[in-house]
């Protein structure tokens, strides 16, 4: 995965600290039902798209962007799925992040579905009964993008009190 300019410039000061980042996650559906995924370079797993905003870039246009870099797609956002705090994670180099995901349900308008970058493997179009094997987080997120429940956060806790799990939103 390809570590946007200013996050270098920011672990130029910070070092492995953690860092708490934005992150846009997309569910992309076609015309005909299907799901947009990228088989990632860094995990070799099929994934949702996603990627991190730039300064100043709304979450909306960050997700069309990544959709576009990624895969050739272009597509339009839809609705805002769910708001979720992931683990922290430690990467190969020590880095340590913790994402805000922003989870979007767009809609492909045009384009054709390639490898369009370094950070994918293959790109495919899959039909919901012939998904590749994906994390329960990936596959609450499709099932929440099949529904049209409200935006799912989670709860706010009492003060002094710790949230005490990570659902699969």
């Amino acid at each position: 995965m390809a570590i946007p300019e200013f996050i270098r410039d920011i672990r130029a000061k910070a070092g492995d600290t953690l860092l708490l980042l934005p992150g846009v996650v997309t569910v992309v559906f076609d015309d005909r039902g299907r799901i947009l995924l990228n088989r990632r370079t860094d995990t070799g797993k099929w994934a949702l798209i996603s990627g991190i905003p730039d300064p100043g870039e709304q979450p909306a246009e960050a997700a069309v962007r990544e959709i576009e870099e990624e895969t050739g797609v272009h597509a339009v956002v839809e609705k805002v799925l769910s708001v979720f705090t992931n683990e922290p994670v430690r990467y190969d180099n020590g880095d340590r992040a913790q994402y805000i995901d922003i989870v979007l349900r767009c809609r492909a308008v045009g384009g054709e579905a390639r490898v369009n970058d370094d950070e994918s493997l293959d790109v495919r179009w899959f039909a919901l009964d012939e998904l590749p094997p994906l994390g329960p987080i990936a596959r609450g997120r499709i099932d929440m993008a099949l529904r049209d429940d409200p935006t799912w956060f989670a709860p706010a806790t009492a003060p002094g009190a710790a949230h005490t799990g990570y659902p699969a939103p």
